[in-house]
This record gives C-alpha cells, sequence and structure tokens, in this order.
C-alpha cells in the first residue's frame, strides 16, 4: 500500500514549551486514523502541523513526494486547496452565502473545472449528504447537522486526497453525530484517507487505527480495522476500544 503521509521526528515548541516531541508516522493511502488523548497532549496541534495549517519547530512532514513541512505559505495554500479538505467543530460557513454558494466557493477558486461541473459536483455531494432541499437557504435557516453536512461538501468538493477533522462532531448531538459519521465513513470507503481528532471513543471506533497522545509523544496504536456498520459488530468494535483507552489512562 503507497504511504500519503510520513511525519518524521516532528516537534513543536510554543514560548520554549514543547508540545510535540519527536513524532512519527506513516498514513497509508485510504486509511482513517483517529488521534486521541487527554486535553493539552497536543491533537490539534499535531492535526494542523500535518496538514500545513501551521509548521513544525522541527521534523519533516511528506505528502507523498513532496515536503510540505518548510514550505511558503502560498505554495501550501495552494497545496491544501487542490489535495486536503478540513472539518472542524464548527462549520466555520461564510454568512453571507448561501449553502450551495459556501459548497462551490473552492472549487470556483481552484479554477480546475467549469462553473457548471463544480454546481453538478457540488449537487451530487449535497445529495449524498442528504441536504439539497436546503441549497439556497440562508445558513441561519438550517439545523447544525444540515451545516456540519455543509462543511463536509465544503471539504469534499475539490475531491481531496486526505480529509482533515478536528472534533468534526464536537458540537453535535448523539444522532447526528452517527449521520456525520455515515458520512464520513462512506468517503473513506470511496477512498479518501481520513484524520481525525476527537475526544469521542464512539466516533474514534468508526477508525481503523487509533493514535494515542500523552504529553506531546505517541503513547501507543490500537489498529482496529475497517470498519463494519453491523450493530453486534460495532458494539465489540466500541467495547475493544474503550478497553484499550482505560489502560492509556483515558
Amino acid at each position: 500500500m503507497n504511504i500519503i503521509l510520513d511525519v518524521q521526528y516532528l516537534c513543536k515548541t510554543f514560548d520554549d514549551t514543547r508540545v510535540l516531541n519527536d513524532i512519527n508516522f506513516k498514513v497509508n493511502e485510504g486509511e482513517f486514523i483517529a488521534i486521541m488523548g487527554q486535553s493539552g497532549s497536543g491533537k490539534s496541534t499535531l492535526l494542523y502541523n500535518i496538514s500545513g495549517m501551521d509548521s513544525p519547530t522541527s521534523g519533516n512532514v511528506w505528502l507523498r513526494d513532496k515536503e510540505i513541512s518548510k514550505l511558503k505559505d502560498t505554495r501550501m495554500s495552494e497545496i491544501r486547496l487542490k489535495q486536503m479538505g478540513f472539518i472542524f467543530q464548527h462549520a466555520y460557513l461564510l454568512k453571507n452565502l448561501s449553502i450551495r454558494d459556501n459548497i462551490v466557493l473552492p472549487g470556483f477558486k481552484l479554477g480546475k473545472l467549469s462553473r457548471e461541473q463544480v454546481n453538478q459536483n457540488a449537487d451530487a455531494l449535497m445529495i449524498k449528504t442528504g441536504i439539497r432541499n436546503v441549497a439556497d437557504h440562508d445558513i441561519k435557516r438550517v439545523s447544525g447537522g444540515q451545516l456540519q453536512r455543509a462543511a463536509i461538501c465544503r471539504a469534499l468538493i475539490n475531491q481531496p486526497d486526505i480529509l482533515f477533522g478536528d472534533e468534526p462532531t464536537g458540537s453535535l448531538n448523539s444522532s447526528t453525530t452517527n449521520e456525520v459519521m455515515d458520512i464520513i465513513n462512506a468517503v473513506n470507503a470511496d477512498g479518501t484517507t481520513v484524520i481525525i481528532v476527537t475526544h469521542d471513543a464512539k466516533v474514534a471506533a468508526r477508525a481503523g487505527r487509533v493514535i494515542f497522545l500523552a504529553d506531546g509523544n505517541i503513547h501507543e496504536e490500537l489498529i482496529m480495522g475497517k470498519y463494519d456498520r453491523d450493530e453486534k459488530k460495532k458494539l465489540a468494535r466500541e467495547k475493544k476500544l474503550f478497553e484499550w483507552l482505560e489502560k492509556q489512562g483515558f
């Protein structure tokens, strides 16, 4: 299997405080990885540094054959636009744009496809995520779950190689969380690599591999294997993760 992301001896320091210590791990194409850990363990910092939203103090991050950890902001912005998608705890949609316009904006900005094709792709994503009926709504007129689905559509409009998520279900109720995670699992099943930070063990149980951080280090990893929606297998999977997390002191 091809390696899509290679993190080598990554360190990050803020005001003489080292937040990440010599982090090393590889991500294969099509993997779904969840990053967990106690508050302050460096989860979000790690995500920002491996996705180019921040630069490490030292170490290297390779996206396939490109070392992205030392790129200038303009070049890194291009790579994020073309090859990466991002979902955060809050949707961060533009208030003056409709749901559709928020989704198509990165596609128009990339300029790879015609506006007609971008709109067609947006329609397909909105149908897949169940929000086509609110495409022309103002973002104030839809639910939190619909906003997060729109954020997923926006993240996928340029068909990224990697989808990053920082607590993508953190502001959602359990029912909507399951719906959003079903979408993310489906995206992963279609071949998109997924890396998310989460505090929710049930969300992490959807991943094929869980990385546990402690004091800026990778403390341990758990291989979960391919996700199966069968209820019994799902419960067994969650139980396995809960027991493992308890051993990590989570």
